[in-house]
């Protein structure tokens, strides 16, 4: 599929709204649960897409359009950890940040010209402005279906033999 920057847009906008009708007034036993070491728990995902919205889409965006010193700053994947707000406060804050940057992105007025200037990530070399939305929205996506696989493994013992049944229990 090609890309399509209203689309993108539009998933963008549906985030926080999925999270939030997932998530919102849960039991801490469903949301703080993880796989293991280094792993996120729903709020823990929130957490870091918080993080996402404060320092890295719209920061990155920026440098790439401003196209002087077109190196990202590295990105803290963990960042978020450890913080004390409630899930609560965390969904709102995405919320506000999510519509926030999404007013920036649509008063930009990207043209196909800018979508093709690129920047320079830490890690992956060069990356082009259409690449980092994509990534945008790809990366929400990714999120949304890690709460969903953290959460139903909280049930995998729960479901017998029937775990044959459900790949996202044994992934």
């Amino acid at each position: 599929m090609d890309f399509d920057l209203r689309e993108t847009i539009t998933i963008l906008e549906r985030t926080p709204a999925v999270a939030r009708a997932l998530l919102h007034d849960l039991p801490e036993r469903w949301t703080a649960s993880n796989e293991g070491p280094d792993t996120f728990s729903a709020f823990d995902v929130v957490g870091h897409l918080i993080d996402g919205e404060e320092t890295d889409w719209i920061p990155r965006i920026k440098i790439i359009l401003a196209q002087g010193d077109r190196r990202f700053v590295p990105f803290d994947r963990f960042r978020s950890k450890g913080a004390v707000e409630s899930l609560a406060q965390r969904l709102d804050r995405f919320a506000s940040l999510r519509k926030s940057n999404l007013t920036i992105v649509k008063e930009l007025e990207l043209t196909p010209q800018q979508l093709k200037l690129t920047g320079e990530h830490p890690e992956l070399g060069t990356v082009t402005l259409t690449q980092l939305l994509a990534t945008w929205a790809v990366h929400d996506l990714t999120h949304l279906a890690q709460i969903n696989r953290v959460m139903a493994k909280q049930y995998m013992a729960a479901t017998g033999p029937w775990v044959k049944y459900l790949p996202l229990l044994t992934r």
